[in-house]
């Protein structure tokens, strides 16, 4: 191998060294217990390396396929914070909004992935993801804003739910 090749191919090498090993190629194959496992190594490592964008972005697609969306969309907006020109945290990012039916925070943020795009490859999947948002968008799918936490009115729910218990017993 010539040393032009073995320059070229130490950078290529380095950057695939960054991203863990993906064991969930196909979602319904893997075990709740073996995704926890996951988990688990993905939460230790970004407690590790918290610098790693790379990192937080498997840690939230975990989370997202545990269908913890909450520790998701909190893991991938750090990833995002972390590398704000880190492509595949923005597209992971804008691709839970558009899972979410959140399409007019996930056409915004699908679209920085768009101007993030290294590669022919890389952008050919960002303009799919922005053509099938844009597609729901077209076809009158309610839009929402994610607008975080849902624990305020959770509360206010069970608040209020106790006193109408409460007042059904006194009567």
């Amino acid at each position: 191998m010539s040393s032009t090749a073995l320059t070229l191919a130490a950078p290529v090498a380095a950057q695939l060294q960054r991203i863990p090993v993906v064991p969930w190629r196909d979602p319904q194959t893997v075990s709740p217990g073996e995704l926890a496992g996951h988990i688990s190594r993905l939460e230790q490592a970004c407690l590790e390396r918290p610098e790693s964008a790379d990192l937080k972005t498997c840690l939230g697609m975990a989370y997202a396929m545990n269908y913890d969306v909450h520790k998701s969309m909190d893991v991938l907006e750090a990833a995002c914070e972390t590398a704000p020109d880190h492509f595949w945290a923005q597209l992971k990012y804008a691709e839970l909004n558009y899972r979410l039916r959140a399409l007019l925070k996930a056409e915004r943020e699908t679209l920085k992935a768009v101007d993030l795009a290294a590669n022919p490859w890389e952008l050919s999947v960002a303009r799919k993801q922005l053509q099938e948002i844009r597609r729901l968008n077209r076809e009158s799918t309610r839009n929402f804003e994610w607008r975080g936490s849902l624990v305020r009115s959770t509360l206010v729910f069970a608040a209020v739910s106790m006193a109408l218990i409460a007042l059904a017993y006194w009567r």
